[in-house]
């Protein structure tokens, strides 16, 4: 039974809770339930608005190629996700969010042709592209340019001649921007 049950569910398992958890699982198939993930959508909408910025590419040097506008939306979800972390009451959120990321990258990916047998592989990699920028980050922020700039050469495909302080000037700042912000409004997508 433990195999099914969601990970992190430190209750009894009782009658009326496994009763519980496949009545939702239930709503959610049949679509009775709402999915908690689509609390997120409006952050969700927000990284991807963000990432979408043009100022990230006309002046932070990233490249204007498939790669790079997965390195923007990894860029700015690592940042929205870090600052879910910051808070322990919003970790749940936090893994939401991340399913938002997984369900859109999926469907792009679709879109592009790729079909079941390279679909996991691939969603594995961007999964592993995307715990490794979360965890660069959660160090580099909090040691400012120099580290942050580090990661972004490290990690993203920048324009020819771009030394990557532009982005992480403004990752940082976006970082800053997000962590002022109370947690109601960034749930709620981040309205400036």
């Amino acid at each position: 039974m433990n195999g099914i049950w969601p990970s992190g569910a430190n209750r009894m398992l009782t009658k009326q809770n496994v009763r519980a958890y496949f009545m939702s699982f239930f709503g959610r198939l049949f679509g009775t339930e709402a999915d908690p993930k689509e609390e997120l959508r409006p952050l969700w909408l927000w990284v991807v608005n963000e990432a979408r910025n043009p100022v990230w590419y006309r002046e932070c040097g990233a490249s204007d190629t498939v790669d790079g506008r997965f390195d923007m939306i990894t860029n700015v979800l690592a940042i929205a996700m870090l600052r879910l972390e910051q808070n322990g009451e919003l970790i749940a959120e936090s893994s939401r969010l991340t399913e938002l990321f997984v369900d859109d990258m999926e469907g792009q990916l679709r879109e592009l042709g790729f079909g079941d047998p390279t679909l996991g592989k691939k969603m594995g990699e961007m999964m592993e592209a995307m715990g490794g920028r979360l965890g660069a980050f959660r160090t580099a922020i909090p040691e400012g340019l120099e580290a942050t700039t580090a990661v972004v050469i490290r990690n993203a495909n920048l324009t020819e001649g771009s030394d990557g302080s532009a982005m992480a000037q403004r990752l940082i700042a976006v970082s800053h921007s997000l962590s002022a912000a109370p947690n109601d409004r960034v749930l709620a997508g981040f309205p400036d």
